[in-house]
């Protein structure tokens, strides 16, 4: 649906992976799945416990970031679910104060993008893997083109859609018009209100939208485009010709400055085009990832 707000689940909520589940250690508190090879669990990194899914047993390690107040539940269903687990090792999160990585509640302060892309990058080399690529959906493709600037010796390939790297002023009467969580429909709220609870959804929903409004205030009102150009890794580029919220020169400005990416027009694709999508979506992006 909209930018940066990836993971707003009234799209689909991703089902649970984790049946069968029989108990183990590892990395703090770990449920392992005695029919498959997925577990969760909690690793404390940078002062919070992260809650993070595992699937898969192969060699080239992926990260998902999910979007605003998104999880690897809400987010990423189709992906933990159907990416292939004998080419890669998928590993959805949820970011600090959102889904199940809470205790604390979710702040924004002013470097929020910068501190979830560091929790992003330790919690992978916690869990043990020295490279690996990247799946960021909207707040989390913003989070990913930050974490790939910042540590190009560890990110392998990134894929991102729904993402920006400045906020304009169309985009700030975009994220004001949904601001008001009463105005949405009751489809629209029930999935976030099932992982927050009506009250805290409407305070940290409004939280984010005043967090990213203030990037306008920014020069050319940039979240990170000063680091585009230190992006070295393959970049996919997916956009939906029809996303209601990101304006396609969003998805234009990343192709311009991150240096030998690539772009992917889906005709039909909306926000949430890897769920609406996720067959065609998830071909994409193995196909790339094993290039």
């Amino acid at each position: 649906m909209w930018s940066c707000l990836g993971g707003m689940a009234w799209f689909s909520v991703g089902k649970s992976l984790l049946g069968c589940r029989g108990a183990a250690q590892r990395a703090g508190t770990l449920t392992m799945s005695a029919c498959s090879s997925a577990s969760s669990g909690r690793q404390h990194v940078n002062g919070v416990d992260l809650f993070y899914e595992q699937t898969g047993r192969g060699k080239h390690a992926v990260l998902l970031l999910p979007g605003a107040l998104g999880s690897t539940r809400t987010d990423f269903g189709p992906q933990l679910r159907s990416l292939n687990k004998e080419s890669f090792t998928v590993v959805g999160w949820d970011p600090r104060g959102y889904g199940r990585s809470r205790p604390p509640h979710r702040d924004f302060p002013p470097d929020f993008f910068e501190r979830d892309a560091k929790d992003a990058v330790d919690l992978m080399k916690a869990l043990g893997f020295h490279k690996f690529s990247l799946l960021g959906w909207s707040d989390g493709g913003i989070t990913a083109l930050i974490a790939a600037a910042k540590n190009p010796d560890l990110i392998h390939k990134m894929v991102v859609w729904g993402s920006n790297a400045f906020v304009s002023q169309e985009d700030l009467r975009l994220y004001n018009m949904v601001r008001d969580v009463s105005k949405w429909s009751a489809r629209m709220r029930q999935p976030m209100e099932e992982v927050y609870g009506a009250h805290l959804f409407a305070k940290t929903w409004e939280g984010w939208v005043d967090a990213i409004a203030q990037f306008a205030q920014r020069p050319e009102g940039s979240i990170c485009m000063e680091l585009l150009p230190l992006i070295s890794c393959p970049t996919l580029i997916i956009h939906g010709e029809k996303d209601p919220m990101v304006p396609s020169f969003h998805a234009q400005h990343l192709l311009k400055h991150i240096k030998g990416s690539r772009l992917h027009v889906m005709p039909e694709g909306k926000h949430n085009l890897h769920l609406r999508y996720a067959d065609e979506f998830n071909r994409l992006v193995e196909d790339f990832l094993e290039e």
